[in-house]
């Protein structure tokens, strides 16, 4: 059953799952472990604007087979240096590249592919991060549309919508 039992413009409820198509931008990280563990591996980031200033960092995301998250890795590997480099483009910067490799390699063998998952959230350090469910906000006017999505936070650089098995995402 779902726990979310709104439904949105569409007619839908939350996604329970959702897939992530493996590609060569912001997925390029996606998979399976060899010990069958779904994997995903990112760069979610702090924008330099937010209060309290930017901050990058590499993580990894492990789920069971059913898509249940179940091990975190958040590593901070700081801000970019002057080049004006957004935070969040797919170049990664030596720091960041060094911690994906790591967080890659402690898995030990990876196959890239697609994945399905359940959205999640977890706070580290007081920062959201996670593939986030969002709906109708509490002040949202109840004759306003909304829509299911998920994004990637902090950062919300990609963004997950209907149909949940598509794998395809905005940026």
């Amino acid at each position: 059953m779902n726990p979310l039992p709104l439904r949105d413009a569409n007619g839908e409820f939350a996604p329970e799952r959702f897939r992530i198509a493996h590609d060569d931008y912001h997925a390029r990280h996606v998979g399976r472990t060899a010990d069958g563990r779904q994997f995903f591996v990112t760069t979610p980031f702090v924008s330099a604007s937010s209060p309290g200033g930017g901050a990058e960092y590499a993580a990894r995301y492990l789920f069971d087979d059913d898509g249940a998250l179940v091990e975190t890795t958040i590593v901070p590997v700081g801000g970019r240096d002057g080049d004006g480099a957004l935070p969040g483009n797919v170049t990664a910067f030596p720091a960041q590249q060094s911690a994906i490799d790591l967080l890659l390699t402690e898995v030990g063998p990876v196959t890239y592919g697609d994945i399905t998952i359940a959205p999640f959230s977890i706070v580290q350090d007081g920062v959201e991060f996670g593939l986030v469910l969002n709906g109708p906000d509490d002040d949202e006017d109840e004759d306003e549309e909304w829509y299911w999505n998920v994004t990637i936070e902090p950062g919300d650089y990609m963004a997950f919508s209907s149909p949940w098995d598509s794998g395809d995402y905005d940026t």
